[in-house]
């Protein structure tokens, strides 16, 4: 490492928070409230909000923490996170992001929890979402473990202290902008990670042209033959068909069911530019997706796993091979750019979580012994409450994860959305109003998920040293679908009287 990188990365750091913190400023809301904090203005172009679901979509994750799981396990992971799981969510979003937006503008939804429960005029189904979405939590904590690692690693410090500044300094200009600042500090990061995907996939152009394209795979080969295997199954989650392509198919459709996700389309003002929304978004998240084949780079990068004679940790891999593999300069743009790319995500969680904490469980619980109680007030309350939890979780996560953050953040979000598959499901492709329906299947998906989970029920999780969330959630969602489809054809109940 350069010594001055240090120094440089630092410089660099503060010159781009300081790019973020203008255009809070600048896209303030003056007189706010809980509605504008969570859907902003609405006032934003196709592709300004394509930018930011693409961005939202595309985290840490997709840039830091799954490349490590393809550095680890090769093919099969990429198998399962380039290809499986892309294409189902671009299906997913084709088919639930239009219906979903037909109905939420229409009862003028502002949470997935707030849309379930007036969906199926359910106060119980909006407590139990509300509930729920501190599952979300697990996913703050790995965006926080992925740009931690990336700029302690550029800046040589401690990593318990980045992770207090950065939760403090996001949570803190995420508080002051909401929904407003969110989409246009994400098309900021969404057109940095354009530029850092392209460098990621150019920094392995050596492997292709020496040799043809096929000598990726045969150096993998040389350095381990399950590297190049379909189905590794000397790995804990990818061993074969049905977790490669069945759990990653099933959870790529229903992750899209998250609260970030779906109301991306309630900013879109117009009907008629929903079309070309849709389209920016998916070509923006092939070049994203794309990405995960890096961790192929640093693994021919790094045959062994060591970087300066210390072992890597899975989620130490890309920012070590960032560091190593780049020139200064460049390499100080691309690890803004993976930061970008965590905090585009971040910024979505730290506005939907606490809104949804506070419109769908606070506010309903507490509204009830008091009034007048500001929602805004109790939302800034609740979400000083999640940046406390985050820095506790993440830091258990830095000193002692369980291969790698991905499982713990997979385990609760993977939870969530198994539960509100299938009313949201059945709330956009019916006219069913049998509340049975959503609260009966999805309570079967928390339990199913947190019992094969726990219990290590199904040979692949007995006696397992790391788990596969995808399985249990794979598994929750075709017995909870299965739930809620039998309720329907045995009583479908009253129907909705106008179009959903």
């Amino acid at each position: 490492m350069n010594e001055y990188y240090p120094q440089i990365t630092l410089i660099s750091l503060l010159a781009f928070l300081a790019v973020l913190c203008y255009l809070v400023i600048k896209s303030r809301i003056k007189d706010e409230n809980i509605e504008t904090y969570a859907l902003g203005s609405k006032s934003f172009s196709s592709f300004s909000v394509a930018l930011s679901l693409a961005a939202s979509l595309t985290s840490a994750a997709t840039f830091i923490i799954n490349p490590g799981f393809i550095s680890l396990y090769g093919l099969s992971a990429y198998l399962a996170f380039g290809v499986v799981m892309p294409l189902a969510i671009f299906v997913a979003l084709v088919v639930l992001m239009k219906r979903f937006r037909q109905y939420g503008i229409n009862v003028k939804s502002l949470t997935i929890a707030d849309w379930v429960g007036k969906r199926y005029g359910s106060s119980f189904l909006k407590l139990f979402f509300g509930l729920l979405s501190t599952l979300l939590i697990t996913f703050i904590v790995l965006i926080c473990v992925g740009i931690t690692k990336v700029i302690a690693k550029a800046v040589s410090a401690d990593e318990l202290t980045i992770l207090i500044i950065l939760v403090a300094v996001v949570f803190s200009y995420m508080l002051a902008g909401g929904a407003n600042s969110m989409v246009y500090t994400n098309s900021l990061q969404a057109i940095m990670m354009v530029v850092v995907a392209v460098l990621l996939l150019g920094s392995g152009a050596e492997y292709f042209f020496a040799g043809g394209g096929e000598s990726i795979l045969s150096r993998l080969n040389a350095i381990d033959p399950n590297l190049t295997k379909t189905f590794n199954g000397s790995s804990p989650l990818f061993r074969d068909f049905f977790e490669v392509v069945v759990c990653n198919a099933i959870v790529g459709i229903a992750i899209v069911c998250q609260p970030h996700i779906l109301t991306k389309s309630l900013l879109i003002k117009k009907d008629k530019q929903v079309n070309r929304f849709l389209v920016y978004s998916i070509l923006l998240l092939v070049i994203f997706f794309s990405v995960v084949i890096t961790g192929f780079y640093a693994r021919l990068n790094f045959p062994d796993l060591m970087d300066g004679g210390q072992l890597l940790t899975m989620d130490g891999i890309i920012p070590a091979y960032v560091v190593d593999r780049f020139p200064i300069y460049v390499g100080i743009l691309v690890i803004l750019g993976l930061i970008a790319a965590g905090l585009s995500t971040l910024e979505g969680l730290i506005q939907s979580i606490p809104t949804t904490l506070t419109n769908d469980l606070v506010m309903p619980i507490v509204g009830r012994y008091r009034e007048g109680i500001s929602a805004i007030h109790v939302n800034r309350a609740i979400t000083f409450l999640v940046a406390i939890a985050a820095i506790i979780l993440s830091y258990g996560q830095l000193v002692n994860p369980s291969l790698s953050v991905g499982i713990f953040a997979q385990n609760g979000v993977y939870a969530f959305f198994s539960a509100a598959f299938v009313p949201v499901f059945f709330g956009i492709f019916t006219k069913t109003t049998n509340r049975y329906i959503p609260i009966v299947s999805s309570i079967v998906a928390v339990v199913v998920h947190f019992g094969i989970y726990y219990l290590e029920l199904t040979p692949y999780m007995e006696g397992a040293t790391v788990k596969n969330p995808a399985i249990a959630s794979a598994i929750a969602l075709m017995v909870s679908t299965a739930v809620g489809t039998a309720i329907y054809l045995v009583k479908p109940m009253k129907t909705m009287s106008h179009e959903s």
